[in-house]
């Protein structure tokens, strides 16, 4: 999912989202979706928070609403598999929260799908985090369940850092020291 994503029009989020079913940046010419495609994409669409957006044009999309329209083009053809690597980069509190907020949802309605979400910051994890991987100069320091994972000793470890982990609701935090 690149944020940056390379269109050449201005679509809007609805034909984003579309794209996702023929796995083109733009929309194929001459190719009309069914309403099986149509539905699904509305579908998505209302997952990931952006139903009152669908009409909305990308230039005009915030970073996290263009993050969110993209997720939802990726699942379009119905993966079994979704990789988000540092999904929350370059968003403000509120878009953030609205993101994993989406993931969460995401993991509610379809508990099938198996998500990979890499990220340096723990606070960017969604409650719905269930395993972890710790890497260390491309080494596996630690992985397993998520609360046996990221514990204050093994992410010390892995940013040769002293931290502190805490959790509350769900969430992950750290400081250092």
């Amino acid at each position: 999912m690149n944020p940056r994503h390379p269109l050449e029009s201005a679509r809007t989020v609805r034909e984003i989202v579309l794209t996702g079913a023929t796995g083109t940046i733009e929309l194929v010419p001459r190719w009309t979706p069914g309403p099986d495609e149509l539905r699904r994409a509305d579908e998505l669409i209302a997952l990931m928070g952006l139903t009152a957006r669908a009409g909305a044009r990308w230039p005009h999309l915030s970073q996290g609403e263009r993050g969110r329209a993209l997720i939802a083009r990726a699942l379009m053809p119905d993966p079994r598999l979704l990789l988000l690597d540092e999904p929350a980069t370059g968003l403000d509190l509120a878009a953030r929260e609205r993101l994993l907020a989406a993931l969460d949802e995401l993991r509610r309605n379809r508990p099938g799908l198996t998500s990979v979400l890499v990220t340096h910051h723990l606070e960017e994890l969604p409650t719905s985090t269930s395993h972890a991987l710790l890497l260390r100069e491309g080494r596996v320091l630690a992985a397993g369940p998520a609360d046996e994972v990221i514990t204050t000793e093994l992410v010390s470890a892995c940013f040769d850092h002293p931290v502190s982990i805490s959790r509350a609701n769900g969430r992950w935090t750290a400081t250092a020291g």
